[in-house]
Parts: structure tokens; C-alpha cells; sequence
């Protein structure tokens, strides 16, 4: 069936904008990506996974202006003894990061141009896997020309997290990253990301971990008020793994965090979680895709937005349980603060299941500050805005309680109070 019009033109004209890179491990992969965002064209506002999100300002040739903020806050993290990679305007800059050097853990650039690479076998294949059922064709997109990312060979447990840094300079930054993290039998990473990247970011992460390996993500999504981004996750687990990632999004008038896990392997464990605080012009929206394809493994979905003054969150989350994948444990809860009675929470969650011995449960709420919670408070003295905040903090607590790290959470819990405090003041 041919593309409608519309589609086929934004397409090429986003297409026409770019360059794709020849030669090296990763130009099959590339191609073939390629003829994907061919076939399928661009995401547009009629396919069933954007009727909450206008996709037009992801999809044209130039990114649109986003003034770089200026905080005059620590930057987050900063407390934390980790190896930081540094990427400005979407370019990494070796100068301001420290050596890659790291006990179980290689990083090289995605511009490695070894014919043999271990990547070869990742690049792309965790991405094209994702694109059944739901086409997401930003992320093919993203595979066929970026030449700006990571990849990372975890052999081991990493003596130290790994903190990529996203600064943001230019008012039309457009960058394009693609990250693959392998994480061998019985390895472990932490990984950290932190910055608004660029004008706009399409990013991509491919993460492969194999049986009874550890993963653990941690992202704060940057203060610029005007940035754009759509990021995409894909991951797959082998028997006994475990993938466990937090998102905390501030500001950004368009985000879009898509998560597609495949549970392979049996007694593998999935959590992702999030948390945003949204005011104004923001929009934000998560969308996860969780397939369990063996016996015994757990997933969680945890998501909780703080919206308000006409801020709009999107949740869309599916559990999907193949046959024969028996005793599936599977969590989805997606709930919203509306600070007023202009802003608005969509959710659209599911549950697909094809077998017969599982617990299944989604949940999705939308209320205000609990009354009974605020009188509560003020009766014993605290002012009406300070009252608001704690209870907000609690509201967003199941999401942060997902990170294992204590020193994390606290970091993260921190930077919401001073979101809080800001808009207070």
C-alpha cells in the first residue's frame, strides 16, 4: 500500500536533509534502516501510537530554535565518583571527558571503522527486532544516519558508573546519537545520563545483556524549556538478567521516551520507571512495549507526572506474554498530579496475554493534591506551597524507589525539590 502524500514528503524532504554515511562494519545496517524509513515514511499524526503526540517538529529537515539555559545550579550528579563522557551539541568532546579507561567495561566510537567489530552483531539488530509490532520509524531513522555514539563491552562488574553528559550550546543543534551496550554472562553497568543534548535529540540505545547480567540506567532529561527529543531503548535479556531504568524529565517543550524490552530468557527481570514535572508548554510522553517470551520473569512499568498551567503527559504501555511464557509476573501503573484544571494526562495502557498461568495488572489515575493530606500539613504549621511540594515528592516516590541506589535517588529527589522551589518562588 503507497504512503499518503503528506508522509512521503516530509520523509524525503527530512532524508534530503541528512547524510548517510558509507563504508565500515555498520553500513549494511545502515541500508537497510534506511529502505525501513523508505517503506514506512516518517511517523505521522493519524498512526495509532502518535494521536497524542504531533510528531511534525521531530520529523522536519531543521530543528526548530531552543535557547540554551544557563543554570547556575550543581549539575547533577556531580557528587557521584563516575567516569563522565561528554557530548556537546550532539558531538563528543574528548577534551572535556575523562580517559574511557575503565576495569571491565570498553568504549569506543560509533566512527570505529574496524571490517570485524563485535558491535556488527548489535548495531541495528536490537532496533529492527523493535519495529514488530509497532513501527518506530525515528529510531530506523536514527540507525541509518548517526555517527555520533558509544559503544560500550561490559566483560565485567564496572568499578564505577558510566555518566554520559549532554550539554547544549547552539539555538539549532540537530543531533542524531546511537549508543549499544553489550553486557556479557555475569557482567554489571550502571549507566548515567544527564543534559538537554541539543535543540533537538533523536537518540537511540541498543542494550544486549546476556544471562545473569546486570543493568541499571539512570537519565535526567535537561532544564531547556524550548528543547525537543525523542529517545528510544531497546533491550533484550537472557536467562537471570536484569534491566532496571529511571527517566526524571523536567522542562523540554517535546518529549517522547520509547522503551521496547524482550524478555528471552527465564527468571529475567524488566523495571523501567519514570517520573516528570511538566508547567506550560510542555508535553511528555512515554511510550513502553514489554514482551515476555520465557518462563518466570518479572516486569514493571512505574510512571507518575506532575503536570500544570496546561502541561500535557502521555503515557501508552503494553504488557505482551507470548504462549508458553508461564508464570509472567507483570506490573503497569501510570498515574498523574494535576496541579490545575488546565492541564490533561492520556494514557492508553494494555495487556496482550497468550498464556494461562500469569498476574497481569495495569492502573492509570489522574487526580489533585489529596486534601485530607494538605489540610494535614498546614495544620501543623507548614505553609501552603511547602505543603504541596512534600506531597508531590511523596506522589513521584514510587517511581524514584525503583533506582536501587540510595545516593541516587537522593540526587534525583533533590533536583525535584529544586524544580519545586523554583516554581514556588
Amino acid at each position: 500500500m503507497s504512503l499518503p502524500q503528506p508522509k512521503l514528503d516530509a520523509t524525503a524532504a527530512r532524508i534530503a536533509a541528512l547524510d548517510l554515511p558509507a563504508g565500515g562494519w555498520s553500513e549494511p545496517a545502515r541500508r537497510d534502516a534506511l529502505a525501513r524509513v523508505n517503506a514506512t515514511g516518517l511517523p505521522g499524526a493519524r498512526d495509532e501510537y502518535w494521536k497524542y503526540t504531533r510528531p511534525d517538529t521531530l520529523n522536519q529537515p531543521d530543528a526548530p530554535v531552543a535557547v540554551a539555559m544557563h543554570a547556575d545550579e550543581t549539575p547533577i550528579f556531580d557528587g557521584i565518583d563516575r567516569l563522565e563522557l561528554v557530548f556537546v551539541d550532539g558531538v563528543f568532546d574528548a577534551e572535556a571527558s575523562d580517559s574511557p579507561e575503565l576495569a571491565g567495561v570498553t568504549i569506543e566510537h560509533l566512527s570505529t571503522m574496524a571490517d570485524i567489530h563485535w558491535a556488527k552483531d548489535l548495531y541495528g539488530k536490537l532496533e529492527t527486532a523493535g519495529q514488530t509490532p509497532v513501527q518506530r520509524p525515528l529510531a530506523a531513522l536514527n540507525t541509518a544516519f548517526a555517527t555520533e555514539g558509544l559503544l560500550i563491552n561490559v566483560t565485567g562488574a564496572a568499578e564505577k558508573p558510566v555518566s554520559l553528559v549532554y550539554r547544549h550550546v547552539s539555538e539549532t543543534s540537530d543531533a542524531i546519537l546511537h549508543h549499544v551496550v553489550k553486557v556479557a554472562e555475569g557482567a554489571e553497568l550502571t549507566l548515567l545520563e544527564n543534559g538537554p543534548a541539543a535543540a533537538r535529540i533523536n537518540k537511540v540505545m541498543e542494550v544486549d545483556i546476556a544471562d545473569g547480567g546486570t543493568f541499571h540506567h539512570i537519565r535526567a532529561q535537561g532544564r531547556d524549556h524550548d528543547r525537543r527529543a525523542a529517545t528510544h531503548i531497546f533491550a533484550r535479556l537472557g536467562t537471570e538478567s536484569t534491566f532496571k531504568s529511571f527517566t526524571l524529565t523536567v522542562n523540554g517543550v517535546l518529549t517522547r521516551n520509547e522503551v521496547v524490552l524482550e524478555l528471552t530468557g527465564d527468571d529475567a527481570v524488566a523495571h523501567v520507571a519514570g517520573a516528570c514535572m511538566g508547567d506550560g508548554n510542555f508535553h511528555h510522553d512515554d511510550t513502553v512495549f514489554v514482551t515476555h517470551d520465557a518462563v518466570n520473569c518479572e516486569s514493571r512499568q512505574v510512571f507518575k507526572k506532575v503536570l500544570r498551567n496546561g502541561a500535557t503527559g502521555v503515557f501508552q504501555g503494553k504488557i505482551l506474554v507470548k504462549p508458553g511464557a508461564q508464570k509472567t509476573d507483570g506490573y503497569q501503573i501510570s498515574q498523574s498530579l494535576l496541579l490545575d484544571g488546565d492541564s490533561q494526562f492520556l494514557a492508553k495502557p494494555e495487556l496482550e496475554i497468550y498464556a494461562d498461568d500469569v498476574a497481569c495488572s495495569h492502573g492509570s489515575t489522574s487526580g489533585a493534591i489529596d486534601d485530607e493530606g494538605l489540610f494535614y500539613l498546614r495544620a501543623r504549621g507548614l505553609p501552603r506551597g511547602v505543603a504541596e511540594d512534600l506531597l508531590t515528592i511523596a506522589f513521584i516516590a514510587e517511581a524514584v524507589q525503583e533506582i536501587e541506589d540510595e545516593r541516587l535517588q537522593e540526587e534525583i529527589v533533590s533536583r525535584v525539590e529544586g524544580w519545586l522551589a523554583r516554581r514556588r518562588g
